[in-house]
């Protein structure tokens, strides 16, 4: 279970329309209805391009916001590479304003190195491009003027205003899974989430390296939140809940085989093995993603599976 308070439970917030037309009055039923189930956030993620529509994180966030009540707001994650800093710490200071600081902004490197051209910048050095960007969130959220000279951005007594409601700053979340990336999201970070698209074996794995990493850097686990994206539906129609998930990972990823390896589906008591599998792993919150009859499955889970944890 999770370490010292109880385990806590976030949900994404429907951000995929897959027949085109966004209904944005289920989006605030269906906040309105989470909140009243118990659940501590609602999380969204980034898809820039692709084929499946998908509602950008911010402006759906800062919408949400008006909506959520006492809701947590979290990206999981940002592709921060792929945008400019400034340009992103102006966005994100005036969302954790509007929400009155209930903001995690969520980041991550991004896997597929292919659409770096369409944005206009190049591959090379990426990882230190990354860097670069947090590092300037962090300076343009909490110093008046920011001085920098860096490899891919350079500026001199740049400020922004107005800085985020939370201080020092949001808390940032890394997204990742690779060994280098998981140094860096325990040396630059205040948490980590496991990425949706791992498995549970392979989740095992990365938070081990992830504890060795805050021993290693002297960070202590109970100010460092880890949590990981489930892919989950609950469901005693499994094989009819295997096409749904395989016809939505074949979209969003391209990959139908991978909702197989890596979702947590079927009767109440196999979401609820599942999901146990991952929690006894320590964390301090899942973060439960339904892909298709997303309330029928806030309701679910939260009567039939999340009490059994």
């Amino acid at each position: 279970m999770a370490k010292g308070d109880k385990l806590r439970f976030g949900i994404a917030i429907p951000q995929m329309f897959p027949a085109g037309r966004t209904d944005s009055g289920f989006i605030v039923n269906f906040l309105r209805r989470v909140e009243s189930l118990g659940y501590d956030s609602v999380w969204v993620q980034e898809q820039i391009l692709g084929v499946m529509p998908t509602l950008d994180p911010i402006p759906l966030l800062s919408y949400a916001s008006a909506f959520s009540g006492q809701l947590k707001l979290g990206t999981a994650v940002l592709l921060t590479p792929l945008t400019s800093p400034i340009h992103l710490a102006k966005s994100l200071a005036t969302l954790d304003q509007l929400c009155n600081g209930r903001l995690i902004v969520g980041v991550g490197i991004g896997g597929y190195t292919d659409i770096y051209p369409a944005f206009g910048i190049s591959t090379d050095g990426r990882a230190r491009r990354f860097e670069e960007g947090i590092q300037l969130l962090k300076m343009l959220w909490t110093e008046e003027r920011v001085t920098f000279q860096g490899r891919f951005w350079q500026m001199e007594g740049i400020s922004i205003n107005p800085k985020p409601l939370q201080r020092p700053h949001p808390p940032i979340w890394f997204g990742a899974h690779a060994r280098p990336a998981l140094k860096r999201a325990v040396k630059m970070g205040d948490g980590w989430m496991g990425a949706g698209s791992t498995s549970t074996k392979a989740f095992k794995e990365h938070i081990r390296l992830v504890r060795q990493y805050l021993q290693e850097e002297g960070k202590g686990q109970a100010s460092f939140p880890l949590s990981k994206r489930v892919y989950v539906a609950v469901d005693r129609d499994k094989e009819g809940a295997a096409r749904k998930l395989q016809e939505w990972f074949g979209r969003y990823y391209g990959n139908p085989a991978l909702a197989l390896e890596v979702a947590v589906f079927g009767s109440e008591e196999e979401c609820i093995e599942g999901l146990g599998e991952i929690a006894q792993e320590g964390v301090d919150m899942l973060m439960l993603n339904p892909v298709y009859d997303m309330m029928e499955q806030a309701e679910r889970l939260a009567q039939l599976v999340l009490p059994k944890l």
